[in-house]
């Protein structure tokens, strides 16, 4: 089976900075198009950011430019957003997953709450 675990979340000032990580397993971490997204409460689930399968391109939402940073180590089955100047409304669940995702690799998502 596919997993991903996703941590680092938490409550955070605005202007603030946290940085996630999601652990994967059941596949080849370094094969596949990682990608994050988040679901603010009543809102649907966005996609965030996607890196290929190399580290070599990352792609961001407008939403997110210039704050966000996605990055991945295949040797640890890891991939990482950095966030930084964060903004109330980037309150949400983060999940990670393939890009375009898969519907049984979700997971339980990090909650990210940014409010003073």
């Amino acid at each position: 089976q596919v997993q991903f675990v996703e941590s680092g979340g938490g409550l955070v000032q605005p202007g603030g900075s946290l940085r996630l990580s999601c652990v994967a397993s059941g596949r080849i971490f370094s094969g596949f198009i990682m990608a994050w997204y988040r679901q603010a409460p009543r809102k649907q689930r966005e996609w965030v950011a996607y890196i290929s399968s190399s580290g070599s391109s990352t792609t961001y939402a407008d939403s997110v430019k210039g704050r966000f940073t996605i990055s991945r180590d295949n040797a640890k089955n890891t991939g990482y957003l950095q966030m930084s100047s964060l903004k109330p409304e980037d309150t949400a669940v983060y999940y990670c997953n393939q890009f375009p995702p898969q519907t049984v690799y979700w997971g339980q998502g990090t909650q990210v709450t940014v409010s003073s």
